[in-house]
């Protein structure tokens, strides 16, 4: 073999020092993440291969009720265990003279791949299934399977028939087909995996039901009690499509199993206790070399979601405090614990303020009576739409209003977009603070969200259209020509995979997982993907907290011999993260004064050496080339 030879850049990247104010090049401005959508049983994303996790939560039937309606609403009178499974079934309940099983269902099953499906279960029961499945089999206590040839369009109701109270159904899975041996160590599904992995980073807000956390719904703010860990959702609960989401053991081992970052949201009535054990769990399980942004529940201006209400409630009514003012003590509790559990790493952990990107004057108030200390960027959306004159106008066309129609009226708004964002850049850098941009792409929905408009079909056609792709290229130009600073924007693309709806929005950058875009087109998902291709090659820099430019002191030197490189200027301990030319993590290791790192079995081609000084979070950052 012929020894190894490496051709070392001194400088940051392609430069020969820090990339200073100005300098930075237009396709290194933004820097692309995407939103997960929520599990669903009707949802089109879905990211696990045991099915049970989308399950909708339990709902009753009536045995031998000769009206058998679809629902007979007596869930609330039934009991249950901590893990949501019943204590027994059948149950008689107050109120009904028939007893009553428990039942879940997949209304839309269009993301499911066809197959032969594997169910398992522990306990004395009985299970059964109807639906669009076929072949169904028992082959032994605790297992059966079935063929579902045609999932699409397809629908799947399960119920618990019977389950003994001394040994009840329990831990019942879901399995797709061939992840039977494999779902414990694999449980994410590959084709979902595949559609992400261009992404560097993901947001959980909707994985960790964040809107409404806890509650039944927007109303319910009975109570100011606040959660404790022991609350969160647990990994044996039975679904993690309901009130609490997708527990955090899940988020880290696809941050980790991915080498992606992650943006997390904490609930609105996280305690003391919940907001340290949750920034302990990701600071003590997630690979060093992952950031993780944090923000306090999620949009708590917006009057739609329970944590406005709540916020409101207890932040300002019942103190005397004005709006928006009075939500601010909320916000800066959870960045005080967070900080203080992140104390000599918080160069791992991103900072957020969220705020609202139309509404200024309440932005400005929230940020400016957040301590400055204690976060890290503020957290507008970059989403473009057409304004209410433009819905008007389209609803005068009705069904003859055109895609070119839409895409006018778009553009027409677009410098009124751009202007909102100025205003919050302006509030940021006020303070010495960089923009990451929690949600954004396009907000094509009707005015009132929710009512079926007279263009729906315009709506409809054109998230399949090349006038989307266009106006997608549009805006990312526009929000790079006012891009300022040295720091590239962390831009979080919402969402990532769901239907399309005139009436709710189109959210998803692809309608499914499985979907041909040479037959459906997919133009958000490819403007996407494209703009994150273009960053591919620049510095990958996630954490805004305390990570500074080190100076060129720190000089590699190969050793072809035995190929390794060593480092001259080290002081003290650093963490090496060996990158590709996407920014996807290779390998990390520590090193320190005297240490040669060992690249023999990094994959020839351009990569790049991010080091972290350990003890002030300064990063610097080496090209080095490894050719045969």
């Amino acid at each position: 073999m012929s020894p190894l030879r490496f051709l070392i850049f001194i400088g940051v990247l392609l430069s020969g020092g820090p990339i200073a104010f100005g300098q930075i090049p237009d396709s290194c401005k933004l820097n692309f993440g995407t939103n997960l959508a929520g599990l669903a049983d009707y949802g089109t994303e879905i990211p696990f291969v045991d099915l049970m996790r989308t399950s909708r939560t339990w709902y009753t039937k009536s045995v031998g009720d000769p009206n058998d309606p679809f629902n007979s609403g007596f869930k609330d009178e039934m009991t249950f265990r901590e893990d949501g499974y019943p204590t027994h079934v059948p149950q008689n309940v107050p109120g009904s003279d028939y007893p009553q099983r428990v039942v879940t269902i997949w209304a839309i099953t269009d993301g499911w791949p066809a197959g032969a499906y594997t169910v398992l279960w522990e306990g004395d029961g009985e299970l059964s299934f109807w639906g669009g499945h076929k072949n169904l089999k028992q082959t032994g206590d605790h297992r059966i399977v079935f063929d579902f040839p045609t999932p699409k369009e397809g629908i799947l109701e399960m119920t618990i028939r019977r389950s003994e109270k001394d040994n009840p159904i329990r831990n019942i899975r879901v399995l797709m087909p061939g992840t039977e041996s494999t779902y414990q160590t694999q449980p994410f599904y590959d084709l979902w995996l595949e559609k992400l992995q261009p992404f560097n980073s993901v947001r959980f807000m909707d994985w960790g039901q964040t809107n409404n956390w806890g509650q039944s719904g927007p109303g319910d703010i009975a109570d100011d009690n606040l959660v404790d860990w022991a609350e969160r959702s647990q990994m044996d609960h039975y679904t993690w499509a309901y009130n609490k989401g997708v527990p955090y053991e899940m988020m880290v081992a696809l941050m980790n199993q991915e080498n992606i970052d992650g943006w997390v949201c904490v609930p609105h009535t996280a305690s003391e206790d919940y907001i340290r054990k949750m920034a302990r769990y990701f600071r003590d399980h997630l690979k060093p070399d992952l950031n993780i942004t944090v923000e306090y529940s999620n949009e708590i201006w917006n009057w739609i979601f329970g944590q406005t209400h709540w916020t409101n409630k207890y932040g300002v009514e019942e103190t005397d405090a004005i709006w928006p003012e009075g939500t601010v003590p909320f916000i800066q509790r959870m960045l005080d614990y967070w900080t203080d559990e992140f104390d000599g790493e918080l160069h791992r952990t991103t900072r957020v303020v969220g705020v609202q990107t139309g509404w200024t004057d309440v932005a400005e108030r929230v940020v400016r009576n957040v301590d400055p200390e204690s976060f890290d960027a503020v957290a507008p959306t970059y989403y473009f739409s057409f304004n209410e004159d433009g819905d008007e106008t389209l609803d005068n066309l009705g069904s003859a209003a055109t895609v070119a129609d839409l895409a006018r009226f778009v553009r027409q708004n677009m410098t009124q977009g751009v202007h909102f964002i100025e205003e919050v850049q302006t509030i940021a850098s006020s303070l010495g603070k960089t923009l990451a941009f929690y949600e954004g792409g396009q907000h094509f929905t009707p005015h009132p969200f929710g009512v079926e408009p007279s263009y729906a079909q315009a709506l409809l056609d054109i998230q399949r259209d090349t006038a989307m792709y266009h106006l997608y290229q549009e805006w990312f130009s526009a929000l790079r020509s006012i891009h300022q600073g040295d720091e590239p924007w962390l831009m979080m693309n919402f969402s990532f995979v769901s239907a399309r709806s005139a009436r709710y929005g189109s959210w998803g950058i692809l309608e499914s997982m499985d979907q041909d875009t040479d037959l459906i087109p997919a133009p958000k998902y490819k403007a996407i993907i494209e703009a994150v291709q273009s960053y591919k090659g620049c510095e990958v820099r996630t954490s805004t907290a305390e990570n500074k430019w080190m100076d060129s002191s720190i000089v590699v030197f190969p050793n072809p011999a035995s190929g390794t490189v060593r480092f001259s200027g080290l002081e003290g301990a650093f963490r090496v993260a060996v990158m590709d030319t996407t920014g996807r993590t290779l390998k990390t290791t520590l090193i320190h004064p005297g240490d040669s790192l060992d690249i023999q079995d990094v994959p020839h081609g351009v990569v790049f050496l991010k080091l972290t000084d350990l003890r002030t979070g300064a990063v610097v950052h080496r090209k080095v080339v490894k050719t045969n």
